[in-house]
């Protein structure tokens, strides 16, 4: 796989895993204990750190980006296992 490939493929593990990471460790303004602002949603969040979920979704996509690639290297998992629509072989 050429490195162009690499880097794209992992771009879009990355963005994939900071939206699934994006809820976790948010809190709203009641339960940090802090009074809302006018005009602000209940749900709104009290203090969003962008770099803390960056981490997380690198270290998700990392992980998720070297399964992937060892399943490319090693072909665990083959088109054959995904095809579940063909009719069986005779």
């Amino acid at each position: 796989m050429k490195i162009g490939s690499i880097l794209a493929i992992y771009a879009l593990f990355w963005v994939m895993s900071f939206f699934v990471v994006l809820p976790f460790g948010v809190r709203t303004d009641e339960e940090a204990g802090v009074e809302r602002l006018p005009g602000h949603a209940d749900s709104s969040p009290h203090g969003f750190s962008f770099g803390k979920a960056a981490l997380r979704a690198t270290i998700l996509a990392t992980i998720l980006f070297a399964l992937f690639y060892a399943n490319y290297i090693y072909g665990w998992i083959g088109i054959g296992l995904l095809d579940w629509a063909a009719p069986p072989p005779r």
